[in-house]
């Protein structure tokens, strides 16, 4: 066995600070998931988290600990998820220790570099549900490219598509091109070469540059409008994401 295919391992560790009391960090990461993530339940009585993991910290709003060692993928044997949380200024603002940490056992560099920078985008967008749409209903879809979309300048293909220029910054308000010409008005609320974030005002839309790291573009839609359904999102976004790379790139 190469030393790059040993089990070794990983620990990935993020500290931030957010405008909103400890409670509304710990309903986000315990019932909320579906705004910023993906949806998943904790169970605090039963002692059992998502993926078959079990708790071994339950302590709310303070801290939560879940552990698997039977995670369901071939590349990893283990996973914990821990966090942290402590209030700030009086309890009207909350401090976040997230520790991910467990044994990759195969492709380490390449595993270890995909769940650090997919850390960042995702703690990003907590932060930006709990500020912009903490407790609103979500309906949440999210879907892949097809093969092409592994390409190596896969990522860079969306970003044209959407209509937005090579140096539209973080932070900057756009018009976006979304499924069927539908323009969106949105900010950029984060844009690397890995992954790029849309702000509409119900809606999160996130797109993920997985080619880097050998597997399809995605996409995932967290819409909170009063009448958003999930089912829809994800074929006008799949039919648009299929369309993109239907053409020639140039």
């Amino acid at each position: 066995m190469s030393k790059e295919s040993e089990p070794r391992e990983f620990e990935i560790v993020r500290e931030f600070e957010v405008d909103v009391p400890p409670e509304e960090v710990w309903e986000a990461i315990t019932h909320g998931t579906g705004g910023w993530l993906w949806p998943m339940e904790y169970d605090g009585e039963s002692g059992t988290g998502p993926f078959g993991s079990t708790l071994t910290n339950w302590d709310p709003p303070h801290r939560l600990t879940s552990r698997s060692e039977d995670v369901g993928f071939p590349t990893q044997s283990l996973n914990q998820l821990d966090n942290t949380i402590e209030p700030r200024d009086g309890g009207r603002r909350a401090w976040v220790r997230y520790v991910h940490s467990g044994i990759f056992t195969d492709d380490w560099d390449n595993q270890y570099d995909g769940a650090s920078k997919h850390t960042d985008f995702y703690l990003h967008t907590l932060r930006e549900y709990l500020t912009h749409f903490a407790g609103r209903p979500v309906a949440f879809a999210t879907l892949n490219g097809p093969g092409a979309s592994t390409a190596a300048d896969a990522f860079a293909a969306v970003g044209r598509a959407l209509g937005l220029a090579e140096d539209t910054a973080q932070g900057e308000r756009v018009t976006a091109r979304g499924p069927a010409g539908q323009a969106l008005d949105a900010v950029v609320d984060y844009r690397n070469p890995y992954f790029l974030g849309l702000r509409t005002d119900d809606a999160l839309i996130r797109f993920f540059g997985r080619n880097h790291w050998g597997a399809p573009v995605g996409i995932s839609v967290h819409d909170f409008a009063p009448d958003a359904d999930a089912k829809v999102n994800e074929t006008a976004w799949q039919d648009w994401l299929n369309g993109v790379f239907s053409q020639p790139r140039t």
